[in-house]
């Protein structure tokens, strides 16, 4: 890259992007339970970030199992939620109970604690609406500020640690102080999920199908895959999430393009009737993202608690095109001597502007900044009219458009982002690269 990188935060002033919602319009449960399921895909990796809203449903069942002796209870009638929406969502690397057996690592006792390994940003724009994920690279080195103890007390700040230190430093309340103070941006909402807890979830939506260019083995997962199409459940999709070694570059920043393929691939199946439609898939989500939250595979801020604000955020995202669901990596570059990045803010800084306008995003560099995957067309959105379901991983109908971008509206105009800036959209299609 040809930036010199800036690692001193920038945007620390800049206004909030968003504030916390009020409620809106009335909606049916039929509608509430369809929009759950979009707000799964945006959230992606973490997946159960709408699990405060499957406990309400839980304790639903209760009502059900007893005697009716007058009129039916209704649930709630709930509306999009007011404004926009800033919730930070990360995966991290336990080694409790079942988690164990799923790293090497664990298993030979050399790790010890609990990183985020995947931190993304999912901001939901007011209206018009607009979905932006901002994935975070592990090994980015940030300033970690004073994070609070849990028992009143606070950690001290430190200048320079790698991000995925933040949540073994001070958990979740930590890693979100670390981005705000990176970005400028007011986050209100966070979750984190475990590994056994992005199995069961894979696992409920159905498998999620994603394209892989070439054979890839990887030693360090455990993961094999063949050239062509995979629909990935289970502890293989965990593998496809984690994997770094086998594909691209070999590096984390391959990875986060490997996860934007999975989750763009996602979107497109749950906006399919296939998923949407199928009350039984609904109902296997919301118990199982219950479960997840029982057993501490799921962690929620206390701001997701409340199940009616959970339906209020996904309300917001019903309706949000692929062009419009934009997948980045925060920019970086390489640290002298390798194996370490560092904040572009001066790239970034486009980007967060843009956002805080509510500007269209154009994307004008490749898909990945670690050569993880390759744009090889675009999905066509479904038509709600229509009751065919896409394939999962949509079929390309055209000609990918070079950065995987989509021209916006012709009212608006779009921000054209800088080069260091990789990522794509939900309507593209990519494919996995095996490592160079």
């Amino acid at each position: 890259m040809s930036e010199t990188p800036d690692a001193t935060p920038t945007g620390a002033t800049r206004a909030p992007l968003a504030r916390h919602g009020i409620q809106r319009s009335p909606s049916p449960l039929a509608q509430i339970l369809t929009v759950l399921g979009a707000m799964v895909a945006v959230v992606a990796v973490s997946v159960g970030a709408v699990g405060a809203f499957y406990v309400w449903d839980a304790a639903q069942a209760l009502d059900r199992n007893s005697v009716s002796i007058g009129e039916e209870s209704l649930p709630p009638s709930i509306g999009e939620i007011e404004g926009g929406v800033n919730m930070l969502v990360v995966g991290t690397d336990s080694c409790e109970g079942a988690n164990a057996d799923l790293s090497k690592a664990c298993k030979a006792g050399t790790t010890a604690g609990e990183r985020n390994d995947v931190t993304m940003l999912v901001h939901i724009s007011d209206k018009p609406r607009r979905v932006t994920v901002i994935s975070f690279p592990r090994d980015m080195i940030v300033p970690i500020p004073s994070c609070p103890t849990g028992d009143g007390g606070s950690y001290s700040a430190m200048s320079a640690q790698m991000l995925n230190s933040s949540y073994m430093y001070g958990g979740l309340a930590c890693s979100v102080l670390t981005i705000e103070a990176l970005t400028g941006v007011d986050i209100q909402y966070a979750a984190s999920i475990r590994w056994t807890g992005v199995i069961n979830m894979s696992d409920a939506i159905g498998g999620v199908d994603v394209c892989v260019a070439d054979d890839i083995q990887d030693k360090h997962t455990g993961l094999k895959l063949k050239k062509g199409n995979h629909t990935l459940v289970g502890k293989q999709a965990l593998q496809f999430l984690r994997i770094r070694h086998g594909i691209g570059d070999g590096s984390d920043l391959g990875r986060i393009s490997n996860q934007q393929q999975f989750m763009s691939s996602m979107v497109r199946k749950l906006q399919s009737d296939g998923v949407l439609a199928n009350p039984a898939v609904l109902f296997n989500l919301a118990t199982t993202a219950v479960a997840q939250v029982q057993s501490k595979q799921l962690v929620l801020s206390d701001t997701l608690t409340n199940p009616q604000r959970m339906v209020q955020i996904a309300m917001a995202v019903k309706s949000v095109p692929y062009k419009d669901i934009v997948f980045v990596q925060y920019p970086t570059a390489y640290a002298p001597g390798g194996g370490r990045v560092l904040p572009v803010t001066q790239a970034a800084t486009v980007l967060f502007d843009a956002l805080a306008e509510n500007k269209p995003l154009k994307l004008t560099g490749s898909a990945s900044q670690g050569y993880g995957v390759e744009v090889v067309g675009e999905a066509e959105q479904p038509d709600p009219s229509s009751t065919a379901s896409p394939s999962p991983t949509g079929t390309p109908t055209k000609s990918p458009t070079p950065g995987g971008t989509s021209t916006p509206k012709p009212t608006e105009t779009a921000v054209d982002l800088p080069s260091q800036i990789a990522g794509q959209t939900a309507a593209d299609v990519t494919c996995t690269q095996a490592q160079r």
